[in-house]
Formats: structure tokens, sequence, C-alpha cells
């Protein structure tokens, strides 16, 4: 891949369901689990930041800021598909884990153990 391809739009969506200050969950990926606050939206690469998920290392130069330069952590950006807004994840995680277990239950109770039928010999 070509080098001035790298920061250029892919596919950037018009409207999303996270917006700024918004909690989330990451979904997939090695943060699974996480939660965390939105800090930025990254519209044109469809990527968010979120505060305290998935750091980074970065090099950082001599500067007057930082006189010693060094290596800095900040948080990098997740694909918008692997998170979920915090409300809808916990109320998705309560519901489906409920019905599971009465389902479960009712369905070892209800249904009686089927019989094998004997394998028919040939003749």
């Amino acid at each position: 891949m070509a080098l001035y391809r790298v920061n250029k739009p892919r596919f950037p969506q018009g409207k999303f369901h996270i917006k700024k200050n918004d909690e989330v969950v990451v979904l997939s990926g090695t943060q699974q689990g996480k939660r965390g606050k939105v800090l930025e939206v990254l519209r044109d690469r469809s990527r968010v930041i979120i505060e305290g998920v998935n750091f980074i290392k970065k090099a950082t130069r001599k500067s007057q800021d930082r006189p010693e330069g060094g290596i800095t952590e900040r948080e990098g950006a997740l694909h918008i598909s692997k998170i979920m807004l915090a409300a809808d994840y916990d109320q998705r995680k309560s519901s489906t884990g409920n019905n599971a277990v009465i389902k479960e239950s009712e369905a070892s109770a209800s249904k009686p153990a089927a019989k094998k039928a004997a394998p028919k010999g040939k003749k």
C-alpha cells in the first residue's frame, strides 16, 4: 500500500451511534469488556478514542514542554463497530442472561428422554 493513501478517509459514515462523552463498552479484541468515556469521534476513519482503553506507546521528540523526550502512553483509536453504548450493553446482558437460564430449566423439565431406535440389520 502506498504511503499517500494511509490517512485518506475510508468509507466515512454520516452518523454514528456513539457521541462524545458517551459511556461505552468494547465488544471484541484485546480490550474486550473494558468500559470508558468517549474522548473523540474520528468520522473520517470510522474510529473512536476511549478514555483508559487501548493504550499505545508513542515516541516523542525533545521540546520545550518535554525537554527529555522519550516514550509516552496515550489512548489509541478503536473501530466504531467494536463498541456499544454501555446502557444498551447492560440491558442486552441482563435480558439474555435471565431468559437463557429460564429456557434451559424449562427445556430440561418438559422434554422426556428420547429413546434410540435399534439399527436394522441387512438381510
